[in-house]
């Protein structure tokens, strides 16, 4: 009899949210370590970095803080090991590319990692995955990690400090969960991954009922939902399906997007949020789905609700040439790709086609 067996990095060994989840952590963080690395990047966030190190030092561990230069990638991670000599444990505060390198960075040096997303723009301080880019911030791929993070501290305090597009741009990277997963992974017969895809569908309906409330009101129970199901649940989700609850196209077409600096200033959800306009679009003209063309007109919506890209326009490349709008699909569409997870066949011609035609109307009618 062939043994089958499945390894599922499923979620933290310990998770702290809430108001003031920061300050409850200090004892935890002293736990795991006596002379923590403290990484960030954004200096939109080094007020509160600065006040970590001073909370650090105050609960009597010494901390050396250190900063990315680009985003999640080789060139730092190598600088940041020579850095980090002599500090034990691994301290992420900041966005998704912060949460990945400091995932990445104490996985490497066999060191204890702590995340403490200082938005709701992924759920990057869940996941026993990191995201690799290039110094000019390009996609080259992503690694798995043997575990998800020692701690993770979510403090509602601080994430409410973050620009409302960050949340915005979270929605729309959890919603993505239920549209790859239902696709890639919605035919299963592993039990858990059947649960993990009914946990995405529950996870966008929650967030298109409170979505839009959570964006008017960061201080009702809609935000409180909202933020920990784009940081916290979307996580959960991709622990408990695995390898096997995967991205598709949506993710494919965020990858193909980094390759153009004119939308390197667009967030990751965001370009995920468009990347789902196109996927819909293309299960619906190239798999004759027509949920799809439903879905399609029930998102997008929603996604321009809460002032997220659907055009090639809103993602600032209204002045693209042709040579690069191909060259994001042969990148999407390339061998290995996510993309090709899909249940057709997608050339990089059929792939521009709903790129450019993101946002129109469905051919099918409902």
């Amino acid at each position: 009899m062939v043994r089958s067996i499945s390894t599922h990095a499923i979620a933290p060994a310990a998770v702290l949210r809430g108001d003031g989840a920061w300050s409850d952590a200090l004892p935890r963080i002293a736990a795991l370590s006596s002379t923590p690395l403290l990484l960030g990047r954004s200096g939109a966030t080094a007020r509160l970095r600065d006040r970590f190190c001073t909370d650090l030092e105050a609960a009597g561990l010494p901390t050396r803080s250190v900063q990315l230069e680009f985003d999640c990638c080789e060139a730092d991670l190598e600088r940041l090991a020579v850095e980090s000599a002599g500090c034990d444990a691994v301290i992420a505060a900041g966005g998704g590319k912060v949460l990945d390198a400091g995932k990445l960075l104490a996985s490497r040096l066999g060191l204890p990692c702590i995340t403490v997303p200082l938005s709701a723009a992924t759920c990057a301080g869940w996941t026993a995955l990191a995201n690799l880019y290039s110094p000019e911030g390009a996609f080259q791929g992503d690694v798995a990690l043997e575990r998800c993070p020692d701690l993770l501290v979510f403090d509602h305090d601080l994430v409410r400090q973050a620009p409302p597009r960050t949340l915005a741009s979270g929605i729309a990277d959890a919603l993505a969960k239920w549209y790859e997963a239902s696709v890639s992974s919605g035919d299963s017969s592993d039990g858990l991954v059947q649960q993990a895809v009914q946990m995405a569908r529950v996870l966008r309906d929650q967030l298109m009922i409170d979505g839009a409330k959570a964006l008017q009101d960061t201080t009702g129970s809609a935000w409180v939902r909202t933020a920990e199901a784009c940081a916290l649940t979307a996580g959960v989700i991709g622990g408990l399906g695995g390898a096997r609850c995967r991205t598709v196209a949506a993710h494919a077409v965020h990858n193909g997007l980094t390759l153009l600096p004119g939308c390197h200033g667009v967030l990751h959800g965001e370009k995920v949020g468009f990347g789902i306009l196109v996927q819909l679009r293309l299960e619906e003209r190239l798999g004759g789905n027509r949920l799809a063309g439903q879905a399609h007109r029930q998102l997008l919506p929603l996604l321009r609700e809460l002032g997220l890209p659907v055009t090639l326009d809103d993602l600032g490349l209204a002045g693209a040439s042709l040579s690069d709008l191909q060259r994001v699909c042969q990148f999407a569409c390339r061998e290995g790709s996510d993309l090709h997870h899909l249940p057709f066949t997608v050339s990089p011609g059929a792939l521009l086609e709903a790129l450019v035609g993101a946002a129109e109307p469905s051919l099918l009618s409902s």
